[in-house]
C-alpha cells in the first residue's frame, strides 16, 4: 500500500505472501523428508530423532533468514537513523542520510531519514541565524557603550570648556538613546517571534490613526523642509491599534530619516474591496533590488551611511507584525530615487 509516495510497512501483501510461502515450503519439506525416512525404516525412535534434527535445521534456517531480513530491512536503517540523531543532538547539523529508493517506493524509514535531513538543514540555518544575531547584537551594543565610556571620560576633565561639555553631553544622550532603542526593539521582536504578543482586535478609523502618526513627524518634516503629500481615503478596519502604530512609526521614521532636505514624503491610504492598502513613499537614497530582497532581515541596513541612526531591527519588527496580522508588506526601490513600502491589510476594511 502506498500513501503520498510511501510504501507502508504496516501491511504488505507481497511480504505476507512471501512469509506464507516460506513457511508452507518448510512444512512441505518436513513432510516429504518424513515420508522418505518412513519408507527407509520403521524404527520409530530413529524416525522421531531424524525429524527432530530436520525440524531444528529448518527452524534454524528460518531464524537465520529472519535475522538477515531484520538486519537488512530494520536494524541497518535504524542504526543509520540513530547515528544521525546522535550527531544532531551533539550539534552537528551537517549530517545527511542518503536514500537509495526512489520517492514512490519510500518506506517509513526512508521518510524518517528525509525528515531528519530537512530537520538538520533547518537547524543548521537556525544556528547560523543565531550566531549572526548574537554577533550583530554584540556589535550594536559595543558601539554605543564605547561612545558612552569615551565621552564620559572626557567629561571628567575639569578644564573642559562649556561648549565642548554640552557637545559631549549631547553625544552621550544620543548614544544612550540608541542603546535603549536597541534593547527595546530586541525585546519587542523576541516577544513577537515567541508569540507572547497576541493582538487585541478592535474597530479602528485607520485614516485618523495614520494622520496622527504623520503628525508626530511634523517638526522634523518642517526642519528638513520636506514636501509632505497625504491622500487618505476614509477607511475603517478591524485590527490591533498598538501593533499598527509600530508599523506606521517605523515606516514614517525611515521615510523622513532617509530623505534629504527638500525631498518629498507621500502617504496614501486606499480601500480595495475588503483590503486596506497603505503606501509610504519617499525620494530618499533608495536601495538596490539585491538589498531590497534582504531589507526585512534582522540587523540588515540597506543604507550604511545612516547606520548610526538605527539598528536594523525596525523593518524586521514591521514584517513580523504584518505577518501576525495576516497582511503583506513589500518594497519597491531604486538606488538614488527613493522607496515605496506597501502594506496590505487583507480582509480588515469595514463598511461604515
Amino acid at each position: 500500500m502506498k500513501k503520498n509516495g510511501v510504501r507502508s510497512s504496516k501491511f504488505s501483501f507481497a511480504g505476507a505472501a512471501l512469509f506464507f510461502v516460506s513457511i508452507a515450503l518448510m512444512i512441505q519439506i518436513a513432510v516429504m523428508l518424513y515420508d522418505y525416512i518412513a519408507q527407509k525404516t520403521d524404527n520409530k525412535p530413529l524416525i522421531a530423532l531424524l525429524m527432530l534434527v530436520v525440524i531444528v535445521l529448518l527452524s534454524g534456517a528460518c531464524t537465520l533468514i529472519d535475522i538477515i531480513r531484520r538486519r537488512w530491512m530494520i536494524d541497518k536503517p535504524v542504526d543509520r537513523i540513530l547515528q544521525a540523531t546522535e550527531k544532531i543532538a551533539s550539534g552537528d547539523f551537517s549530517v545527511r542520510l542518503e536514500i537509495t529508493r526512489p520517492y514512490g517506493k519510500y518506506t517509513e524509514y526512508d521518510v524518517i531519514m528525509e525528515n531528519l535531513n530537512t530537520l538538520a538543514a533547518e537547524l543548521g540555518k537556525t544556528e547560523v541565524l543565531k550566531t549572526d544575531f548574537i554577533s550583530n547584537v554584540s556589535h550594536e551594543l559595543k558601539t554605543p557603550l564605547t561612545i558612552i565610556h569615551n565621552y564620559a571620560t572626557l567629561l571628567q576633565d575639569d578644564t573642559l570648556d562649556s561648549d565642548s561639555r554640552k557637545k559631549y553631553a549631547k553625544t552621550l544622550s544620543q548614544a544612550s538613546k540608541r542603546l535603549s532603542d536597541l534593547i527595546t526593539n530586541i525585546l519587542k521582536l523576541n516577544k513577537l517571534e515567541n508569540q507572547e504578543v497576541k493582538p487585541e482586535y478592535e474597530t479602528l478609523h485607520l485614516t485618523e490613526e495614520l494622520a496622527s502618526s504623520v503628525l508626530q513627524y511634523e517638526e522634523i518634516i518642517e526642519t528638513k523642509n520636506l514636501v509632505l503629500e497625504c491622500d487618505l481615503d476614509d477607511v475603517w478596519i478591524t485590527s490591533s491599534k498598538p501593533l499598527l502604530e509600530l508599523v506606521w512609526n517605523n515606516l514614517l521614521s525611515n521615510a523622513v530619516k532617509f530623505t534629504e532636505t527638500g525631498g518629498r514624503v507621500e502617504v496614501t491610504l486606499k480601500k480595495e474591496g475588503l483590503d486596506a492598502v497603505v503606501k509610504v513613499s519617499d525620494t530618499g537614497c533608495g536601495i538596490s533590488p539585491e538589498k531590497g530582497a534582504r531589507i526585512f532581515e534582522k540587523f540588515y541596513q540597506g543604507d550604511t551611511s545612516h547606520s548610526q541612526e538605527g539598528n536594523g531591527l525596525g523593518l524586521a519588527l514591521v514584517k513580523r507584525v504584518i505577518d501576525i496580522l495576516g497582511g503583506e508588506i513589500s518594497v519597491k526601490s531604486e538606488a538614488g530615487k527613493g522607496s515605496t513600502f506597501t502594506v496590505v491589510l487583507r480582509g480588515t476594511a469595514n463598511e461604515v
